[in-house]
């Protein structure tokens, strides 16, 4: 759960955590109840089950389109945004910047980019950059 703790640093994270494929389980830490959090893990296992078929159906008739494999998705409310990155999800509020950090460390981790970007994000959260990063 090294990238929970990693993305409860950002100020403006309300909560983290990790739900399984299968839907059985789910763990998590920041500001939720259990029950939120379970509810949680069950919203974003079925968003992530919805957005891989959409994704299929897309590139059916689209080709090349860019949209697979899917690696996350977001939704953006009015104060806070729902981010999920492979089985990961961050419960983030809607402040300048907090976003992109959250994106950053969660792509870095689970998604497509390399670690440079992490390096940077970690040393200005106050982390060890010399520290084994994966």
């Amino acid at each position: 759960m090294r990238i929970i703790s990693q993305l409860l640093a950002i100020p403006g994270v309300i909560a983290a955590g990790e739900y399984a494929y299968r839907g059985d389980r789910f763990s998590f830490k920041g500001d939720l109840s259990p029950e939120l959090a379970r509810m949680a893990s069950i919203l974003c296992r079925s968003n992530t089950l919805s957005i891989n078929m959409q994704s299929e159906i897309f590139s059916a008739f689209a080709e090349d389109c860019g949209c697979k494999p899917v690696q996350g998705w977001v939704v953006r409310g009015k104060e806070m945004s729902v981010c999920v990155v492979g089985n990961y999800f961050c419960f983030c509020q809607n402040a300048p910047g907090v976003f992109n950090d959250v994106m950053t460390i969660m792509r870095a981790k689970v998604g497509d980019i390399e670690e440079n970007p992490l390096v940077y994000m970690y040393a200005k959260l106050g982390g060890d950059v010399n520290e084994k990063l994966y």
